[in-house]
């Protein structure tokens, strides 16, 4: 009887490692295991990209399986390039979407599917319905952004105002926008939108659903911009821009009521930044903004972060949106951006956004705030509303004929 000889376990352990060896070279891969993911984001600015690349290297520290390669986009092109990869099938693994992008692509099955990813957390979170379209989630809300309305208090005590007043309703507006207009003629009491794209609508949305107004009825079927709800919210937008407004663009209302010649206007928390970056000296009192009888609804948009569904590796992409949305380090992006609106609820109770009033108002309001319809064609629809506010404001000085006309073209939207 015979026996074969038996192999030496070290000599076959030696042998599969040279193997493994071989392989590693050939394919160019970093380790067995190992994976690399591509993000493209579009915060470049020099107080906020380093806190980025920590977070990603932090990631990468506690994943040693998992490279991230960071790409930066920027706001003039960055929508067109990510256009043109999804298209082409290739892009990146995670891309940081806008609000109102999310639906073009995922209408398009750009997108990967991530709701089975969410549920377990999504209660810890704000912003999931920006993120859903036809019942399925496509992104991750990461920073929101919502606008509420500043006063400045120098021109609110001057115009016989107590200490403690603020507007918590529409008469209530009415009422001291006429007495900080009468102060001067170089002092008005509104700050009202030029015709700049993309920016008129988010001032008039307020006004519009604040008064009840509907772009669609609840089950999507029928367009309802044109009905009175929604002219009634464009009459008192028209209404302050007639008989206290002071016309400019976003810039120049925000440069006018640093100045002091603005009682009221509607900003994001970006004119905190601002006043903090330039050290203004002014009296800045931060309210909800007001209703027909209590505090009204706001415009709701931001920033979230999606897998490419062309991506290989959406596992090790949804590891790093976790990551980074984690409420410690939502702290961490919005102290770096002096932002104030995390989607995440935990983080929303740091002592950063407690201790300063002003972002507690942002807060406040991001629950009272509502978004446009999550549609593929929300970029035609914007322009649509824009041009009837315009119209309104600047033109005719129609208002339901404006709203009749875009709905109108809403309609054919819908039809296509």
């Amino acid at each position: 009887m015979s026996c074969k000889p038996k192999t030496d376990e070290k000599v076959l352990y030696k042998m599969k490692r040279i193997a493994l060896a071989l392989l590693i070279c050939l394919t160019g891969a970093s380790s067995a295991m190992g994976v690399t993911i591509e993000w493209w984001q579009f915060w470049t600015d020099s107080d906020i990209k380093p806190v980025i690349e920590s977070m990603v290297t932090e990631f990468e520290e506690a994943n040693p399986d998992i490279e991230v390669e960071l790409r930066d986009l920027t706001w003039a092109n960055g929508h067109e390039k990510i256009v043109i990869s999804l298209a082409s099938g290739s892009g990146p693994d995670v891309l940081e979407l806008g609000s109102d992008w999310i639906a073009q692509f995922a209408d398009k099955n750009q997108l990967a599917d991530i709701t089975e990813y969410i549920v377990d957390d999504s209660s810890e979170f704000q912003g999931w319905g920006m993120a859903t379209y036809r019942d399925k989630v496509y992104a991750k809300p990461w920073i929101l952004g919502t606008r509420v309305m500043f006063a400045n208090r120098d021109l609110l005590d001057r115009a016989g105002h107590d200490e403690d007043f603020v507007p918590i309703n529409f008469p209530d507006l009415v009422s001291s926008t006429q007495k900080v207009d009468a102060l001067g003629d170089d002092i008005y009491g509104w700050g009202s939108n030029a015709p700049e794209k993309h920016r008129l609508y988010k001032k008039f949305l307020p006004f519009f659903w604040s008064y009840g107004g509907k772009i669609y009825s609840d089950d999507g079927k029928y367009v309802l911009l044109a009905a009175m709800p929604g002219i009634e919210g464009l009459r008192k937008y028209k209404w302050l821009h007639e008989h206290v407004g002071y016309v400019a663009n976003q810039r120049g209302l925000e440069d006018a009521f640093l100045d002091g010649k603005i009682g009221y206007v509607i900003s994001g928390d970006w004119l905190l930044k601002r006043i903090k970056k330039e050290n203004r000296d002014i009296e800045l009192t931060s309210m909800l903004i007001p209703g027909p009888k209590f505090p009204g609804f706001s415009f709701m948009g931001g920033e979230f972060l999606a897998i490419n569904a062309a991506s290989e590796n959406k596992e090790a992409a949804m590891k790093l949106i976790d990551f980074i949305t984690a409420p410690k380090n939502q702290v961490r992006f919005c102290k770096a951006a002096q932002a104030a609106n995390p989607s995440s609820l935990t983080a929303q109770e740091d002592e950063y956004f407690t201790s300063n009033i002003h972002f507690q108002t942002f807060i406040k309001q991001i629950k009272l705030a509502k978004h446009p319809p999550v549609d593929p064609n929300w970029v035609k629809i914007e322009a649509a509303i824009e041009e009837a506010v315009e119209e309104a404001l600047f033109g005719s000085g129609l208002v339901a004929e404006p709203l009749r006309k875009a709905a109108l073209k809403v309609r054919q939207l819908k039809a296509e």
